[in-house]
């Protein structure tokens, strides 16, 4: 019975790339593994087709001779001889499934890991959100302990090599075909032991102190905007690299404006004569003070936008606007003669209230309509 070609086993086309035929064998073998299909007699067969179209394809000798004289290449006699025989490299199956299982090659230094990324919360004002700022912040951070310069170990002392994986920091397991490479549970990694352990840092290797930094805040942030302090995260482990400091803005409320994206809100109290007869206010913004004017017969809740006058955003190539809400603010406090004078006034008004009070006499319809009905 004639061999399958090796490229249509693999289901990757002639031209195929190295990381292609690997990621198409390893997807195969975790398919057709014997141990995970007990109970198909097809699947060792399956494997050991796609393990033999591997081994030729991804030896870059071995794929020339076969892309030249295909399976005739590897018979007796031929240009590359068995790929499986006596003079065949040996198979290492932690290089295809090393990336699953957590093994892989190499001593040591295999539970090297990247230190864990840390998150600073940082409340700032609507002003310095607006300008932009720079402020300094204080962070616990894990230091390599001074005592023990990191080994862990109690000075005069050092740390011995761990006998269960013999200082290579990983143990190999055998389960079915595969050989697994899994982290030591003895050393953690380290592929050390430490008997007499420092006593300032328990034998950690590192301490909890803390550090002063710069942050560099654009004008333009905003509330959950966050800021990347490279490497300034946890410590990695067994010389890893360090993980990243994330400051998160949090703005505080502000006593006149509410910020809704790059446009700033507040409310403008004016009084009920400066409502009816009309009038100028100033209000303050972010740049100073700026004059509004406010028409005669001006009604609560009208706004009035001043273009330009909010906040630039971070990733915005304009400013955004300042709307100011109107509250027509009612009198307390009377005297006698304000009593005497909003009396003679009302005496006036309803003389005539349907054309002095428009939104009262269109409520009050609106209300009889709905007894009636």
């Amino acid at each position: 019975m004639s061999k399958k070609d090796y490229y249509e086993v693999l289901g990757v086309n002639r031209d195929a790339s190295e990381e292609d035929i690997k990621k198409a064998y390893r997807k195969l073998a975790m398919k057709h593994h014997p141990d995970r299909n007990p109970d198909n007699p097809n699947a060792e067969e399956h494997f050991k087709e796609a393990k033999e179209a591997y081994e030729v394809l991804s030896d870059g000798q071995k794929r020339a001779a076969y892309d030249q004289h295909g399976h005739a290449a590897f018979e007796s006699g031929g240009m590359g001889g068995n790929p499986f025989g006596a003079g065949a490299q040996g198979f290492d199956f932690s290089d295809i499934f090393g990336d699953i299982f957590g093994g892989g090659r190499g001593g040591g230094r295999s539970n090297v890991q990247r230190g864990a990324d840390l998150r600073y919360n940082l409340e700032i004002t609507l002003e310095q959100a607006a300008r932009g700022t720079e402020t300094q912040i204080r962070v616990p951070a894990m230091a390599e302990c001074e005592t023990c310069h990191g080994s862990g170990a109690k000075p005069g002392t050092s740390p011995t090599t761990c006998s269960t994986c013999a200082g290579h920091g990983q143990v190999r397991m055998q389960q079915g075909f595969f050989s697994i490479q899994q982290t030591c549970p003895r050393c953690h990694g380290s592929g050390k032991m430490i008997t007499s352990p420092c006593k300032d840092c328990n034998g950690n290797g590192r301490i909890k102190q803390h550090k002063t930094l710069s942050v560099k805040i654009p004008a333009g942030v905003d509330t959950d905007d966050r800021i990347r302090l490279s490497s300034e995260g946890e410590l990695g482990v067994n010389g890893g690299p360090p993980g990243d400091l994330y400051v998160v803005i949090q703005i505080k409320p502000h006593a006149v404006f509410q910020r809704d994206h790059n446009d700033l809100h507040c409310e403008m109290p004016i009084s009920f004569t400066t409502a009816a007869l009309g009038g100028s206010i100033e209000i303050p913004t972010l740049d100073g003070v700026a004059t509004i004017k406010i028409p005669a017969e001006t009604q609560s809740g009208r706004i009035f936008r001043l273009r330009g006058k909010g906040i630039k955003g971070v990733r915005s190539s304009s400013h955004g606007d300042l709307h100011c809400h109107v509250e027509v603010e009612t009198p307390v406090s009377l005297t006698d003669r304000q009593r005497e004078l909003l009396r003679e006034f009302e005496e006036i008004n309803e003389k005539d209230s349907e054309r002095h009070n428009p939104r009262a006499r269109s409520w009050m319809n609106k209300v009889k309509d709905f007894f009636v009905a």
